[in-house]
């Protein structure tokens, strides 16, 4: 009597991301639409938020769940296609109802529909570039070159003239010079009207309104 052998094999790491990528935007554009059709009065019959009692239970809290459970079963598991795609799809997923609530658990306050929630979108594009720039191969991994090429990637929050403004800082750990592909990034536009200087200078970004830098160590005007 013969015996089936179903063939399986590892997927590769950069289609893994792509579809990482893929439930992160979809998962997001989602969210976002529903937030908005429920407070549409030409949809009355479009669902509502998810409630206990007096409890309104955010989206980010089964982000949060999802993120837990799809990570600690891709450390858990070994890779093998369909189910690694399929934790990424839900990872992604996971990632996209988190960041859309970046601002509220930034501030620990319900800030969805303030001005201050501007920053989960904002965080959500820049989450989006750096994760395309992998899909992509802008920023490869050759074997015995990791502390060349892994970028340390520093998010921060900057205040310029009363506004806060998310920001991204990129060095690579041996030479402190930006990493392969996000030279091609200049400058990206906030809706407050301040910029964030994409170039990638060795000493980090500049946030203001009008990109330059001063000094030796570059800090903004």
């Amino acid at each position: 009597m013969g015996t089936v052998v179903i063939a399986t094999s590892e997927p590769a790491a950069r289609t893994v991301a792509l579809w990482l990528l893929a439930g992160f935007l979809g998962s997001f554009i989602f969210i976002r639409t529903s937030a908005r059709l429920m407070r549409s009065p030409k949809v009355p019959w479009w669902p509502g938020s998810v409630t206990s009692g007096d409890l309104h239970i955010h989206h980010l809290v089964w982000g949060i769940i999802l993120l837990l459970l799809c990570g600690f079963l891709g450390f858990a598991t070994t890779p093998i296609t369909p189910w690694t795609q399929i934790l990424a799809v839900l990872f992604g997923i996971g990632a996209g109802f988190t960041l859309d609530e970046f601002a509220l658990w930034l501030r620990l306050e319900d800030v969805y529909w303030a001005e201050q929630g501007r920053q989960s979108v904002q965080a959500v594009m820049i989450a989006t570039v750096f994760a395309a720039f992998i899909v992509v191969g802008a920023v490869p991994f050759p074997k015995g070159s990791i502390d060349a090429v892994i970028p340390l990637v520093v998010i921060e929050l900057r205040t310029h003239d009363g506004r806060t403004v998310l920001a991204l800082r990129a060095t690579t750990p041996a030479t402190g010079a930006a990493p392969a592909g996000f030279e091609s990034l200049r400058t990206a536009r906030t809706p407050a009207g301040a910029t964030i200087d994409w170039s990638m200078r060795s000493s980090g970004g500049c946030v203001n309104g009008s990109g330059q830098c001063r000094g030796k160590a570059r800090r903004c005007r």
